[in-house]
């Protein structure tokens, strides 16, 4: 459990950020406005590039591609869930109208529910997280193009020629 503590915690960040941001487009009544869900990305891609930086800082030389995706997908899930569970108590107890405003921009008449739209809120986070783990993860990971003390790259062979 010590190795999840990091992850979260900012995962607890992550989704108190989103959360700061969904009620502050409120206030402008933008919440239903699918242009400012880019912002979620934006929020969370920062806090995955964070948790997996200071993780990489944390173990050091013992930091592998599967630790820090970890700590990504650890922090990023965390996040979707809080904000899941934020998103339904908003939808059905904060503000019961939200629902029918968020599918007034959708041209069409929808009839669903509010767990069809968290479902899907849940996993365009999941999705969101998994990608965005992945893309940070290029960023960390160790390189096998860079020459080490023999002037050889990682994993190349080399060939000796035979006479």
């Amino acid at each position: 459990m010590k190795k999840f503590t990091l992850p979260i915690r900012f995962g607890f960040i992550i989704s108190a950020t989103l959360i700061a941001f969904f009620l502050f487009l409120a206030l402008f009544n933008l919440h239903t406005n699918p242009m400012f869900s880019l912002g979620n990305g934006l929020i969370t891609g920062f806090g995955i590039y964070e948790v997996i930086k200071y993780h990489k800082l944390r173990v050091g030389k013992n930091f592998s591609y599967s630790s820090g995706f970890t700590s990504g997908i650890v922090a990023g899930f965390v996040a979707t869930i809080i904000f899941t569970a934020f998103f339904l108590l908003y939808a059905t107890e904060i503000n019961p109208a939200f629902l029918s405003n968020l599918l007034e921009v959708f041209s069409g008449d929808y009839s669903v529910g509010i767990g069809v739209v968290c479902f899907v809120v849940a996993i365009m986070g999941f999705s969101t997280t998994v990608v965005l783990t992945l893309t940070c993860m290029q960023l960390f990971k160790d390189s096998r193009n860079i020459p080490n003390r023999n002037n050889e790259k990682d994993g190349e062979i080399t060939m000796k020629k035979v006479s």
